[in-house]
């Protein structure tokens, strides 16, 4: 069953190794993100992708899709992401997060119909969603170059590295093929939609909306790692930078 994700793994793989390999030879522009140059030209393939096919698909999904249906698949995929963040509160020793979430998976999947609805947090239990790049920089692994992955986003290589971790604890890479593809353009469509209001107040609001939201994923990455306790001079408004075009 492993065999069918094997092509999945080999690719991020390769990125993996194409970053390290290309974060040698550059100079060192911004030090988050000395990649810029190649992330600028990824990030506007993306955005013409998702102009082209992703937006467009994200809207007929919301036209057609009720909104209790819309939260329940919302749910869904937030239960199964309950089972990485259980493992990671676990790997961070924070057993008393741990057992919340487990707490969540079992209330949410039997009383919540498989997770869609969320019962758990009607009953007082907080959703953690730790991954394994929070995981890392727990454990002291620094902020890696800054990357714009083709057709998913922003990220970096910690977190990239974390999410090859994560596809080997998340249930749905072990399902069949079509079974495991099938909910994971689901969970990306779902995912998209939640976030057309939100991508049109970014392309409106920021002067670059490259730097912007570069400087915004750092920075919520630096806050999920501390679990939102960063120090006075790491607040959000001192981090944010725009370039002067």
């Amino acid at each position: 069953m492993m065999e069918s994700h094997r092509p999945l793994r080999g690719l991020l793989g390769s990125l993996l190794l194409l970053t390290v390999s290309a974060c040698a030879s550059l100079p060192d522009r911004y030090q988050a993100d000395p990649l810029e140059p190649a992330n600028r030209k990824i990030e506007k393939f993306n955005r013409a992708f998702d102009k082209g096919i992703t937006n467009p698909v994200a809207r007929g999904y919301r036209f057609v899709t009720p909104d209790p249906l819309d939260k329940g698949i919302s749910n869904f995929f937030g239960n199964i992401a309950d089972i990485n963040s259980a493992v990671n509160n676990l790997l961070q020793l924070k057993p008393k997060r741990a057992i919340s979430d487990v707490g969540r998976i079992c209330l949410n999947t039997t009383v919540g119909l498989l997770g869609l609805f969320d019962v758990a947090s009607d009953a007082g239990l907080p959703s953690y969603k730790e991954d394994l790049g929070q995981t890392l920089g727990y454990w002291g692994v620094g902020e890696t170059p800054y990357l714009v992955v083709p057709i998913l986003g922003p990220s970096t290589l910690r977190d990239l590295a974390g999410e090859v971790g994560d596809t080997l604890i998340n249930p749905v890479y072990f399902a069949s093929q079509t079974v495991s593809w099938a909910l994971l353009t689901l969970d990306f469509i779902d995912f998209r939609a939640d976030l057309l209001e939100t991508s049109n107040v970014l392309e409106e609001a920021a002067v670059d909306p490259y730097a912007f939201t570069r400087e915004t994923y750092l920075q919520i990455r630096r806050s999920k790692i501390a679990d939102g306790k960063l120090p006075l001079d790491e607040q959000f408004d001192d981090e944010i930078q725009f370039d002067d075009e």
